[in-house]
């Protein structure tokens, strides 16, 4: 028998907000079913939901991620996802890398300036000048 579950009982489960799940509902990621007017959700919705917030947690737009999720529902042998997901993932890994780089550029730069103020004031205090 299949597992359902309600939005509060995902949301507790998940550590999101029902906003959350609404949002993702309203992208198509998760398309929960109805048992009168209440949403219920299956394993299968709370599958998609772990897979939505660690795309979202490493970078990952919501366009790539439907696109992950949308393969699987084609390729039941996930080649084709995986080969993607390959893909996608090096061009994200590039993505932080070229990212970290500008950083540590950025952080040389600010550590230079500090120690130019730095300097001058103790220039300023040794000569007097204030």
């Amino acid at each position: 028998m299949e597992q359902f579950y309600s939005i509060t009982e995902l949301c507790n489960d998940l550590g999101i907000t029902p906003r959350t799940i609404r949002f993702y509902e309203t992208k198509g990621l998760v398309l929960p079913k109805r048992a009168g007017k209440t949403r219920v959700y299956t394993h299968r919705d709370r599958a998609r939901m772990i897979l939505i917030l660690r795309g979202k947690q490493l970078g990952f737009s919501l366009s790539d991620i439907k696109e992950f999720l949308d393969l699987y529902e084609v390729d039941r042998t996930q080649t084709v996802q995986i080969k993607l997901l390959a893909k996608k993932v090096r061009q994200r890994i590039e993505q932080l890398e070229d990212q970290r780089q500008a950083l540590e550029l950025s952080l040389s730069e600010l550590q230079a300036i500090e120690r130019e103020a730095l300097n001058a004031l103790r220039h300023k205090a040794e000569t007097g000048a204030a």
